[in-house]
């Protein structure tokens, strides 16, 4: 397996730019527009945010989700303070620091809870001061959805957490990076998965979900905004020709293509899921709730896969793999994958002692 199809299921970064982005862009690439997001795309999108989320919150465009949660995290957090994830949290192993970077000295305090999601009693173990002074104090609680073993929580789940947070004097941020995916997989509003479960901030994203670029943060409790503005200058992250980063936005949210992808992505990965179910030495390590598949497989079989040219990622362990459904990926490209991994396991399982 070569080309375009062996990458699809390493990461949905991969993918290519869905047809509406790169028809908005196209669009907005029309003479000369006000800079720094003064234009009339970055209006549209600005409002488009507003009417998917049903509610008047403060909207900011950046480049990439680090800098989106890095930047969102250090708008709620004092270099003092603390910040409460889970232990796979890509604030915690994948952004090199950046939120302790960006809010010049908050900490990561982490849980290990099952099928990488928090729980209110964990929030509770974690958001404790013990020594006054001496020690940070919890300030931001960082969550993700769908979760780094793309598990979801519901809305019943967030507020509640939301609740523990806020009665805790913490804001909740939201790592939305496949916000889209978990809207799809639930069918539920995407305010009713925000803003209405308590979340205060929302990191959302558009990279892995069609956009060439771009996520989006949306600030519900608008205070928290004050001067973020600058802070995003400050960060690197205000785009001079900011039309090209908003105007996809408008095109995915109005109309729900951003759904559609998404609920394209979940169902690749639900087909190929099953199609896995049942293939010998082929573990499911966590429910398949969004647009990744995380499976143990044999380690000979996941050499002969590579070795096949198909790429992906182990994820868990040295034999815990992700392989992640994109809004590109072929029914084909699944079944022909699948139809590798149970010809290689049954291979395997024939020449086991």
């Amino acid at each position: 397996m070569t080309g375009a199809a062996a990458t699809q299921f390493a990461s949905d970064n991969n993918a290519g730019v869905c047809p509406e982005a790169w028809a908005a862009l196209a669009a907005a690439n029309t003479g000369h527009a006000g800079a720094y997001g003064a234009d009339d795309w970055t209006a549209a999108a600005v409002a488009a945010v507003r009417r998917t989320f049903e509610t008047d919150c403060a909207v900011y465009f950046v480049f990439n989700g680090t800098a989106a949660n890095a930047l969102a995290l250090a708008a709620i957090c004092r270099p003092s303070d603390a910040i409460v994830c889970h232990d796979m949290a890509h604030v915690n192993v994948d952004e090199c620091g950046a939120p302790g970077f960006f809010s010049g000295g908050a900490v990561l305090r982490t849980a290990d809870t099952p099928l990488a999601k928090l729980t209110p009693a964990a929030v509770e173990r974690l958001a404790v001061t013990p020594h006054d002074e001496h020690s940070s104090r919890p300030r931001a609680l960082a969550l993700t959805q769908a979760t780094e073993l793309g598990t979801i929580y519901t809305p019943l789940e967030l507020t509640q957490l939301s609740d523990c947070a806020h009665g805790l004097g913490m804001k909740v941020q939201l790592d939305g990076a496949r916000f889209a995916n978990a809207v799809a997989s639930l069918g539920c509003s995407p305010a009713d998965l925000s803003w209405r479960a308590g979340v205060d901030v929302l990191c959302l994203g558009g990279t892995k979900n069609g956009l060439p670029f771009g996520e989006a943060i949306l600030f519900f409790d608008v205070a928290l905004a004050d001067e973020f503005a600058r802070r995003r200058k400050q960060g690197g992250q205000l785009a001079s020709k900011m039309r090209f980063l908003a105007a996809p936005w408008a095109a995915v949210l109005d109309g729900d293509a951003w759904l559609a992808h998404a609920r394209h992505a979940n169902a690749m990965a639900q087909r190929l899921a099953a199609a896995l179910a049942g293939v010998a030495g082929a573990r499911l390590l966590a429910p398949v709730e969004a647009n990744g598949v995380f499976v143990d497989l044999p380690a000979p079989v996941i050499a002969a896969l590579h070795a096949k040219g198909w790429h992906f990622y182990p994820f868990v362990g040295a034999t815990g793999v992700r392989l992640m459904c994109a809004w590109d990926t072929a029914p084909g490209t699944v079944d022909a994958f699948a139809a590798d991994v149970r010809e290689l396991s049954l291979a395997h399982a024939a020449e086991a002692p």
